[in-house]
């Protein structure tokens, strides 16, 4: 039996209490934020999270599509002071599998909870191997790598990896979102947890 939206949302502040419902339109898809991941980011093609081996931008506007609500969950986190910020994913190894964790968690009380579409994203690379298949030696990707993924159970694409405009997503729910200019000013992630 499905649960009341506001039980489902009352539980899920149990889980982490930073987060805003909003509508799934408000949820924007660009181009520019996957070519971001592919020209730029240091992790591009090491994670099964991550271009190449995500959806398109198109799959994502498709599957946005199926969804009225989402929620944005907001982060702080918490780097690795015995880790320069210069490797930034190990820097932030602790936070990105924190966050990814607390999605998962939302995703699954959801599912349990009646909304059976109930999927999230995250942000950032996968943490939770210490190296991820596409690193290892002898690793030869094809279209279903991620059957081969320790951690499929768990594992979801990061937002930005399948297109989505986290600034403009994130600022349509309401929080505020800048560019960071500096390793001293503090860290923010957020994730999505599509809902029906």
């Amino acid at each position: 039996m499905k649960k009341e939206l506001d039980t489902l949302l009352d539980e899920l502040r149990g889980i982490h209490s930073d987060y805003k419902l909003i509508s799934a339109d408000k949820i924007e898809v660009a181009e520019w934020a996957r070519w971001k991941c592919s020209y730029g980011c240091k992790a591009y093609g090491k994670h099964l999270s991550c271009p190449p081996y995500v959806p398109s931008v198109e799959e994502t506007r498709k599957l946005i599509a199926c969804y009225e609500r989402a929620i944005v969950a907001r982060f702080d986190a918490k780097p690795n002071p015995n880790v320069p910020p210069a490797h930034i994913h190990h820097y932030l190894w602790d936070a990105i599998k924190e966050m990814q964790d607390t999605m998962f968690e939302f995703e699954r009380h959801a599912f349990l909870s009646g909304y059976y579409k109930a999927f999230a994203m995250g942000a950032l690379p996968c943490a939770y191997c210490d190296d991820c298949l596409p690193e290892r030696q002898n690793f030869v990707p094809d279209q279903a790598s991620k059957r081969l993924c320790e951690q499929q159970h768990k594992m979801r694409p990061s937002m930005e990896a399948c297109g989505i405009d986290v600034f403009k997503t994130v600022r349509n729910a309401g929080y505020e979102l800048e560019v960071l200019t500096s390793y001293d000013e503090p860290i923010t992630f957020f994730g999505l947890l599509l809902l029906e």
